[in-house]
């Protein structure tokens, strides 16, 4: 018994240790001396979050003056706009203007008429501020006739509709993960939220649907959680619910391999341009920049919109996986084509967007003080962006894990039956556990031996 054990403690500080987020991420690290010693039970995401200097002067100019905003190399913002009078108040606020020929409102037409024509599986569009233009990529597998179709509804909408074929295909990343499994896949966690009472994963919608049972382990020993409230396709996240109804110590860190972790502070919208960086149990910590917002994809199991377009590189896996900079929450992982030793693009579902449509909110570090503030909005990076702070991870730590994880008393629906109503209500769910349960073994049962 001592045996094997060792031998589960081995495999989960390996996990660890490849950048994957055991349970979001949480609860495989301990602060240290010179860090917060707990989260905070959480900050909302705020109606009216703190934005960069280009995002307000975007919304104060409006859609017809303005077509975007991002951050150059030097982290500084720059505001695409359609007249000279609007470029001179951007200039004024202390920002760089650059003359375009399409408004806002031209491209998100463009994009309208897009959504409206015969959905094409296989192909994304997305808003490239820098070049003022609506760029669509189809993949590998959308054949002739169909890019030729597209392209002719791309044409007739105008010369700023830029066509491109890519390599590989555009999938979601669930397959091949280790910390969270089931019989609906393999993903990597997210985040930890919570309602106040109960805390949650937030990871991303395709990797299950509501009711999937996921568990820590191959061998379904170690039952994490189960799936609820999720949205797939239209957009993509979804709650795993733990089952002990806490995510336990160091809820606000999220791995990032080499026995690190980073502390979310807070949680906000990117920019494109901005440095970022996206940690999941395939592929680890990868480094990117945001380069398009609003994106859709056509994913082979529906349409996703209003996701973050990056080129930051991901691999089955990934999915659900939290994008971050400077300790602000920023996305969770959704799909994407292309790997990690060819490079490629990967989208990802906005946290606010998510937090705000499942009411939640996100566990975070406590800010010096012992306070909680409102998150803040992430830093315009000059340069490279930093993950954030981090703390260690160790094996003692995941051993704490393993203990709570495998204690009965955190495992199974474990409520006080006061009524028969109430009895029945959870022998039900306890049989569909169970199901679950068994199903995840023999699923399992022929790839891990």
């Amino acid at each position: 018994m001592r045996h094997a054990r060792r031998r589960v403690v081995r495999r989960v500080t390996r996990l660890a240790a490849v950048g994957g987020l055991l349970l979001g991420g949480a609860m495989v690290t301990r602060a240290v001396a010179s860090e917060p010693p707990a989260p905070s039970i959480g900050v909302p995401y705020a109606a009216q979050p703190a934005t960069s200097m280009g995002t307000d002067l975007v919304s104060r100019l409006g859609t017809s003056r303005t077509a975007g905003s991002w951050v150059d190399s030097a982290g500084r913002p720059v505001v695409a706009v359609t007249n000279e009078q609007a470029a001179d108040e951007v200039e004024r606020a202390g920002a760089q203007a650059k003359m375009v020929r399409h408004s806002m409102s031209d491209l998100k037409s463009a994009t309208a008429t897009l959504r409206s024509a015969p959905r094409v599986p296989g192909t994304a569009w997305a808003l490239d501020y820098k070049s003022n233009e609506v760029v669509v990529r189809g993949d590998s597998t959308v054949s002739a006739s169909d890019w030729s179709r597209l392209t002719e509804v791309a044409e007739d909408i105008g010369g700023f509709v830029r066509m491109e074929r890519t390599e590989g295909t555009f999938t979601t990343r669930v397959n091949g993960a280790q910390p969270i499994l089931s019989t609906a896949g393999r993903c990597s966690a997210g985040f930890n939220v919570t309602d106040g009472k109960t805390d949650f994963i937030l990871t991303a919608g395709h990797c299950g649907p509501d009711g999937s049972v996921w568990f820590a382990d191959d061998r379904g020993r170690e039952q994490v959680g189960t799936s609820l409230r999720g949205s797939f396709p239209g957009d993509d996240y979804s709650l795993v619910k733990y089952d002990s109804g806490r995510a336990g110590e160091s809820a606000d860190v999220v791995a990032v391999g080499d026995g690190k972790g980073v502390r979310i502070t807070g949680v906000a919208d990117p920019e494109v341009g901005q440095k970022i960086f996206r940690s999941g149990s395939t592929s680890g910590l990868r480094e990117g920049e945001v380069t398009a917002l609003n994106a859709t994809v056509n994913y082979p199991e529906g349409t996703v919109t209003g996701l973050i377009e990056t080129n930051v590189c991901a691999e089955p896996g990934d999915s659900g996986g939290p994008m971050f900079a400077d300790g602000i929450a920023l996305g969770v992982t959704s799909g994407g084509s292309g790997d990690c030793a060819a490079g490629g693009t990967t989208f990802f579902q906005p946290v606010t967007k998510a937090l705000t449509e499942l009411g939640v909110k996100l566990i975070v570090a406590k800010q010096a003080g012992g306070g909680t503030g409102a998150a803040p909005a992430p830093s315009a990076s000059q340069g490279a962006a930093s993950p954030g702070s981090s703390a260690p991870v160790t094996g003692e730590d995941v051993s704490g894990l393993l203990t709570r994880l495998t204690d009965p008393r955190n495992v199974g629906p474990g409520l006080l039956v006061i009524a028969g109503s109430i009895v029945a209500l959870v022998a039900t769910r306890w049989i569909r556990a169970e199901q679950d349960r068994k199903a995840y073994r023999q699923y399992y049962s022929a790839t891990w031996g």
